[in-house]
């Protein structure tokens, strides 16, 4: 190989090297970011919250109080503080960050809050309490996933005990439980093997919110399981998986039956 063959590859690695970097540090990849730059660092007892300088919000005792219900549900303990980021507007918001929704939690257990999620609070709107125990409920499951495992952990569950755990159903374009039930009396029903899948958009719903219906549809997966085997038996089929990856075998040890006839049985006490 030739100097100048030699010479062009590591100018494509310094390249790539360089773009990583840039990514993490001023980029999609900054909740990833083991360095944080243009943030203040807030040190609290259950969680580290960090603001985007240029950014008024001092209602930090209020998030960090959320961390023990979320603890109290799983019956588990985050295994380090999770990383709550705060940001001044959209442009910084979508720059630094992959997702474009209100809040986002990722593999890593870093969790991100939009500027107009805490705009919507103040006016009524959501319940910021409400949404960001459901994604504290993410980045427990996460934290104790590990990155990898937390990428496969089924997403239907992971929504559903979200929304479950955080009483969310009924609440802001949440059906209710009564209301998700008339919805899936009435032909709607997402499988949850489909959910963020290509299947999914193969499924029609006619619903009034297609997402907040299939999160409060699986919330209700969660809760039929809850009741009619007992929540302890439910958290040990969730934290199995945070462990193991391939859900139904999980899904048969814990409970006995297949995953796929739970689902029916599911469907049809709904309907009776």
């Amino acid at each position: 190989m030739n100097k100048k063959i030699k010479y062009s590859i590591l100018g494509v690695i310094t390249l790539i090297i360089c773009f990583v970097i840039y990514s993490f540090l001023f980029g999609k990849l900054f909740p990833y970011s083991p360095i944080i730059i243009g943030f203040t660092k807030n040190e609290l007892s259950n969680t580290a919250i960090y603001i985007q300088k240029g950014t008024e919000y001092k209602k930090l005792e209020r998030i960090n109080n959320l961390i023990p219900f979320v603890e109290k549900f799983h019956e588990l303990k985050f295994k380090r503080k999770p990383r709550i980021f705060i940001f001044k507007d959209k442009d910084s918001y979508y720059r630094l960050n992959i997702s474009k929704a209100r809040f986002c939690s990722y593999y890593n257990g870093s969790l991100v809050i939009s500027p107009w999620a805490l705009k919507e609070s103040e006016n009524g709107e959501i319940s910021l309490d409400i949404y960001l125990k459901h994604e504290l409920s993410h980045s427990l499951l996460q934290q104790h996933a590990g990155i990898i495992r937390a990428s496969q952990y089924p997403a239907w569950l992971l929504e559903g005990i979200a929304v479950y755990s955080t009483n969310q159903m009924g609440t802001s374009w949440y059906p209710s439980k009564d209301k998700t039930y008339d919805y899936i009396r009435g032909g709607n029903f997402m499988p949850p093997k489909y959910f963020k899948t290509s299947k999914e958009d193969d499924v029609n719903l006619d619903v009034k919110y297609r997402i907040t219906f299939m999160y409060s549809e699986f919330a209700c997966i969660v809760d039929y399981l809850i009741e009619k085997y007992g929540k302890d038996k439910f958290l040990s089929y969730m934290k199995k998986l945070t462990n193991e990856n391939s859900h139904d075998r999980v899904f048969k040890k814990v409970y006995g039956i297949q995953f796929n006839k739970s689902i029916q049985d599911f469907k049809e006490s709904v309907i009776r």
